[in-house]
């Protein structure tokens, strides 16, 4: 009967490397791969991390880019209540809210414009962008790899160019200048944005899910708006809202296009540097500030179940 080999001699019967700290190893084994791993490996770290109170030239770092990019934000909020003009507190006051909302007409036509132009030009440079994506992507054709390179061409071209290029387009064609001119100018500068997006979306789709929705007998129609579609939509969502953010402070190209009556937000403020700006600007920046954190934060959920369901 042979005798009972034991853990102790298993031990010593290995190299001598493997003898020096065996729980170490095994515990480093159970801490990777085991039950006893607690969370994914972003989560220990961040719990590695609110754990360790040591002052870090990192967090120096972060905490001079957060004063960085959001310090004159707040300057401006504490100077909307200032009761004078001038870059020195004086008093709190609301005045400058009065003004804007019962005396400041011009400001809020050319905020309306603002809204409306961006609004208009991210729906349609949307819809062309996430087609265009999806044709690019979907299908292969000749001169695909030229299509998909001049359309990132109005995204590395400086504003000037674009706007004087657009603005000698539109009197070769006698088109007038306004509005429509405006929203023209937008769509092309924020059709490579969301093109972009939507392809980076589709480079990680799953056709197999395309190849299901056809064998469970859906045709190509069918296989777009309810299977591709929905699985892009994040993508689209975010194309859509750097679109209305990209044409809401775009001062370049509508500088050009801009005819009577098409005065946007950063004309108009652009107008008034030459008279002094009114804090009647840091009040509405503050409640634009306001309003769209308000937006995100009621969205949050919403983005999220898009997300997760796709």
């Amino acid at each position: 009967m042979s005798e009972k080999i034991t853990d102790k001699q298993k031990l010593q019967a290995l190299p001598d490397q493997y003898q020096k700290s065996p729980e170490t190893v095994y515990r480093k084994f159970v801490a990777k791969f085991g039950k006893k791993k607690q969370g994914s490996e972003p989560a220990r770290h961040s719990l590695k991390a609110a754990q360790d109170t040591h002052f870090s030239f990192s967090a120096v770092v972060l905490i001079l880019v957060l004063l960085f990019l959001f310090l004159p934000l707040i300057v401006i909020g504490i100077f909307s209540f200032n009761d004078g003009k001038a870059i020195v507190w004086t008093g709190f006051s609301l005045r400058w809210y009065q003004e804007l909302f019962f005396d400041s007409a011009k400001l809020w036509l050319s905020f309306k414009n603002s809204l409306i132009i961006a609004f208009v030009s991210a729906f349609i440079s949307t819809v062309i962008g996430s087609f265009a994506a999806i044709g690019v992507q979907w299908y292969r054709f000749k001169g695909r790899f030229y299509a998909q390179t001049i359309s990132f061409l109005p995204m590395v071209l400086p504003e000037v160019i674009i706007g004087m290029s657009m603005l000698i387009f539109f009197s070769a064609i006698n088109i007038p200048l306004g509005l429509a001119s405006i929203i023209i100018a937008h769509i092309t500068f924020c059709l490579p944005f969301i093109f972009l997006l939507v392809l980076a979306r589709l480079d990680d789709f799953d056709f197999s899910i395309v190849e299901a929705a056809r064998d469970l007998g859906a045709n190509e129609w069918q296989t777009l708006y309810k299977v591709i579609i929905p699985a892009i939509m994040p993508g689209i969502l975010s194309g859509f809202l750097m679109s209305v953010t990209l044409s809401l402070e775009d001062f370049v190209i509508t500088f050009f296009v801009s005819g009577p009556g098409s005065t946007t937000l950063p004309l108009y403020v652009f107008s008034m540097v030459r008279y002094g700006i009114s804090p009647v600007i840091n009040a509405l920046s503050l409640i634009m500030v306001l309003g769209t954190i308000a937006i995100a934060y009621l969205l949050r959920n919403f983005l999220k179940t898009i997300a997760a369901s796709n």
